[in-house]
C-alpha cells in the first residue's frame, strides 16, 4: 500500500483531496509508474503518473470538487465527484479506480455524463429535484 494508507478508501480520497488542492506531488503519490486513465465519452486515454499528473494540473478554469460517494472493497474503489467551476452548472463524475500490488492506483476511468431533461410522458410518475 501507499505509504500511510492502508484501503483504496485511503488512496482514492488521497487521490481527490490532491487534485482539488493542486498538491500535485501528492496526487503522484497515489498513482502507479504505469497508470492508466481512460475517459469514455472522448476516448481519451493517458498513460503514465508523470501524464495523469500533467493532464490534471493543465484541466483549464477556476474548479473545486467534492467527493459526494466512495464506495471500496479490496483493491477496487469507485466514487462520484461533484465538480463546481464558476459560472457553470455543477458537474457530477463518476471514476472507478484498481489498485496494483503497491496499494497504488493502477487504472481509472472516468465518466462524465452529462444532464438532460428526460421525456414529459413519464412526468406523472417521477419526483424532479
Amino acid at each position: 500500500m501507499v505509504r500511510g494508507m492502508s484501503t483504496a478508501r485511503d488512496v482514492v480520497t488521497a487521490f481527490w483531496e490532491g487534485v482539488d488542492g493542486r498538491d500535485w506531488d501528492a496526487v503522484g503519490a497515489t498513482l502507479a509508474d504505469d497508470v492508466v486513465y481512460d475517459v469514455p465519452q472522448t476516448r481519451e486515454r493517458v498513460r503514465g503518473r508523470a501524464g495523469v499528473v500533467r493532464f490534471n494540473a493543465e484541466y483549464p478554469g477556476d474548479w473545486n470538487l467534492s467527493i459526494t460517494t466512495l464506495v471500496a472493497e479490496g483493491d477496487t474503489a469507485a466514487t462520484t465527484i461533484r465538480f463546481v467551476s464558476p459560472g457553470l452548472p455543477d458537474a457530477t463524475g463518476i471514476a472507478f479506480f484498481r489498485l496494483d500490488d503497491q496499494g497504488r492506483i493502477a487504472h481509472m476511468s472516468d465518466w462524465w455524463p452529462e444532464p438532460y431533461e428526460p421525456p414529459a410522458d413519464r412526468a406523472h410518475l417521477v419526483e424532479r429535484w
